[in-house]
């Protein structure tokens, strides 16, 4: 504390001996002084200082998370308090106990057993998280207190963000495949931190970027009418952040009824082979006609001739017979 005040009097600058000032002030004056100085000493016999306000973690991996304590009189530490709180972003009006310090004991919460521990307690109240997950983001809170010091715990906070690469994103379809129907593709994903940008494109014949649109930050959707042939082909969801990009696949086929010209040409084609085969069994028919009678007409010639030798014969052996 300076030995000495500055005044003003008549416009210029005075500076007295702080006994004299004090002495001057009266006992108000005197009175109102103790009452900062002890206000001021009381006040800094328990500083908690957070070196960082905010960090940031990818999930897996481990963080510190600081908290430094300063003590200003010569209190024992044998009776140090620290306790660590966590409101979760996903549900602040929940906090849950982190980790504590009590008495040379250190009690961890059941969720948090093996993962969560101090660094350098009791000097000072920096824990260490491993195995970072999403649920682990939120704000963090030290609380610091040493009895028997009369000051209010120190406290002090700050926020955790884990980060996530987007988890693998789900395709889906429905609607009418028909010629002139309409399509609705769909794609979500559970995770992703920061929040993944989703994003349809056709792969084939040539790759095209789709208009989408935005069901909530993490699903999106592709709406295609009045589809056609050339709708059909391979459509892709990416959904991306810094961390990474996870894709799934759609493979459309639109289904196109027969031309009206091409069955006709199939009815004139099916006809002419009919007849072709009707032609080719007629002709096998008389073919087979022909050739029998041939073969009758043939063997008819054959009895006869034969019947003829008999009967010329037959009388010479009968005049054989008579002589």
């Amino acid at each position: 504390m300076p030995s000495f005040l500055a005044t003003s009097l008549f416009g210029g600058e005075r500076r007295l001996p702080l006994s004299s000032s004090i002495s001057a002030m009266g006992s108000s004056g005197r009175w109102m002084l103790w009452t900062v100085c002890f206000t001021a000493l009381q006040t800094a016999a328990l500083r908690v200082t957070m070196r960082e306000s905010s960090l940031e973690v990818v999930q897996g991996d481990f963080v510190i998370l600081p908290c430094s304590f300063f003590i200003s009189t010569s209190t024992r530490l044998s009776r140090l308090n620290v306790i660590w709180t966590l409101a979760p972003f996903s549900s602040p009006e929940t906090p849950i106990q982190v980790i504590v310090y009590d008495h040379g004991q250190v009690i961890e919460d059941p969720s948090l057993t093996g993962r969560v521990g101090f660094t350098g307690i009791p000097l000072s109240a920096d824990i260490v998280l491993n195995d970072t997950r999403v649920s682990d983001a939120g704000i963090y809170r030290c609380m610091v207190n040493n009895p028997p010091e009369t000051a209010d715990p120190g406290i002090g906070e700050l926020a955790l963000s884990v980060l996530a690469p987007p988890s693998l994103p789900v395709c889906q379809w429905d609607g009418d495949i028909d010629m002139g129907g309409s399509v609705r593709l769909s794609c979500s994903v559970a995770e992703g931190i920061p929040t993944p940008e989703i994003r349809w494109d056709k792969l084939n014949p040539e790759e095209i970027s789709l208009p989408i649109n935005m069901e909530g930050d993490l699903s999106g959707s592709v709406q295609i009418v009045n589809v056609s042939s050339q709708t059909s082909g391979l459509y892709r969801c990416s959904a991306a952040n810094v961390l990474g990009t996870e894709n799934c696949y759609v493979n459309l086929s639109i289904y196109s009824p027969p031309d009206s010209s091409s069955g006709i040409l199939q009815g004139v084609l099916l006809t002419l082979f009919m007849s072709l085969v009707l032609l080719a069994l007629l002709v096998l028919i008389l073919w087979l006609h022909r050739t029998g009678q041939d073969g009758r007409w043939k063997e008819g010639k054959g009895e006869e001739e034969e019947c003829y030798n008999e009967i010329r014969y037959t009388p010479s052996l009968m005049k054989r017979s008579f002589v």
